[in-house]
């Protein structure tokens, strides 16, 4: 359009200055801006003319190797698949390691202490050695039972007895 001959129907509409209106501006590019060919690349959705039984590989990586979205299920159930096998052997040996483990404890306890184990009794009596005959028992004072400051108070009065017990009073 030429300014010397503007469009019929916008020379009917009059200009108005006003200080909140701003016209557009130039936009500053960057350095980095780079235009765009004349010539774009074949589409990536279209099938590729020389293998057309291949659906195209429109999934590209930063690497540049492309794949379908087919492929890319394919290799993490195949990934998935192997994480699980793993999983399972790293399970199967830490319940052998287990096993074996507690084996090796048994084998130990039984070298200590061979038929404690074995046998249903777990509390273990010694054998009483005197004169006294099976069916009888002999009361065991128990630990609880004890005085600890009964056998002092006697020791001081025996000793109080052999300095003092010679002098009549």
């Amino acid at each position: 359009m030429h300014d010397e001959h503007p469009h019929p129907l916008l020379a009917q509409v009059p200009l108005t200055l006003s200080p909140f209106l701003s016209l557009p501006t130039a936009i500053p590019l960057p350095y980095s801006y780079k235009t765009l060919p004349s010539t774009l690349p074949p589409s990536i959705a279209q099938p590729n003319p020389s293998n057309p039984s291949h659906p195209p590989a429109y999934v590209q990586s930063s690497s540049g190797t492309t794949a379908t979205p087919d492929q890319i299920l394919t290799s993490c159930l195949a990934l998935q698949q192997h994480l699980a096998e793993l999983e399972a052997d790293a399970r199967r040996t830490l319940h052998e390691w287990e096993e074996k483990r507690k084996r090796e404890e048994l084998a130990e306890k039984r070298r200590v202490a061979p038929g404690w184990l074995d046998s249903g009794v777990h509390i273990l009596k010694p054998d009483v050695i005197g004169d006294t005959e099976p069916g009888e028992a002999k009361e065991v004072p128990q630990l609880m039972d004890l005085d600890p400051q009964a056998d002092v108070k006697k020791k001081e009065g025996e000793e109080l007895d052999r300095v003092f017990g010679g002098l009549k009073v």
